[in-house]
């Protein structure tokens, strides 16, 4: 097992957020209303152009994901959402409509494609990376789930409602503690209510990382301080990556 897989490793014990701060969620609303409200990006980075595709969380939509691909329109970012309508799972054949979508994009913008996934959509973006490493940038994954043990959150019951398969034997062959062969860092808020901030501790080594921000799970898709992270990962050097440094 290599560095990369044992990053993964579930802790023992793991259990999901309490009631109480699944409650929390709410606060969801004014973090909303803030980062609409607020529409600066003066002081991120420029981008470069490259192709960026988001791709929502558990029952989202791009609907949900277009605050946060609008200010990466304002850097200058080609960027797209998921075009998949609502998020409800894992649907057999998914995966692979997903990677003809990011190597039709790779194709048409000449570039490699940065994936941006928020919860289970982190998780689509990293098994994407896995299978066309050579056509993904970099992937930033949002409260996303990294440990083993997929039932640490709140969500895997109605996901086994809405789905033919446990959260833990999803109908494609992968090995979920392993990292995609390209740059990822993972974002996490210790005050998320629906997934155990601990499962997506991917740790840190050459080429991954994890960071810490403030606010609700829900609100990781328009959370100002996510949005400085997201900036300064995508205008790193195609073939520079380092850790993030904050600024100041």
């Amino acid at each position: 097992m290599d560095r990369r897989e044992r990053a993964l490793m579930p802790p023992s014990g793991l259990a999901p957020p309490t009631l109480g701060r699944f409650a929390l969620e709410v606060k969801a609303v004014p973090e909303f209303c803030r980062f609409v409200m607020k529409r600066r990006t003066q002081g991120l980075p420029k981008g470069d152009g490259h192709p960026v595709i988001v791709f929502p969380g558990f029952l989202a939509s791009d609907a949900l994901t277009w605050p946060l691909r609008r200010r990466l329109s304002a850097l200058g970012y080609w960027n797209a959402g998921w075009r998949f309508g609502t998020n409800l799972g894992l649907k057999p054949g998914l995966l692979a409509q997903m990677v003809h979508y990011v190597k039709s994009v790779h194709a048409g913008q000449k570039r490699k494609v940065s994936l941006v996934g928020w919860s289970l959509g982190g998780l689509y973006a990293r098994e994407i990376a896995k299978r066309i490493p050579d056509r993904v940038r970099l992937v930033v994954t949002l409260g996303t789930p990294a440990a083993r043990d997929l039932h640490a959150n709140n969500a895997w019951r109605l996901y086994e409602r809405l789905n033919d398969h446990s959260v833990d034997a999803p109908p494609i062959e992968t090995n979920l503690m392993e990292l995609p062969p390209v740059p990822v860092t993972s974002i996490l808020t210790p005050f998320d209510g629906i997934v155990a901030p601990e499962s997506a501790d991917i740790g840190s080594g050459p080429t991954w990382e994890t960071l810490k921000v403030r606010g609700t799970h829900i609100g990781l898709a328009w959370n100002a301080d996510v949005l400085r992270i997201v900036a300064d990962r995508l205008a790193q050097p195609e073939a520079g990556w380092g850790p993030y440094r904050p600024k100041g």
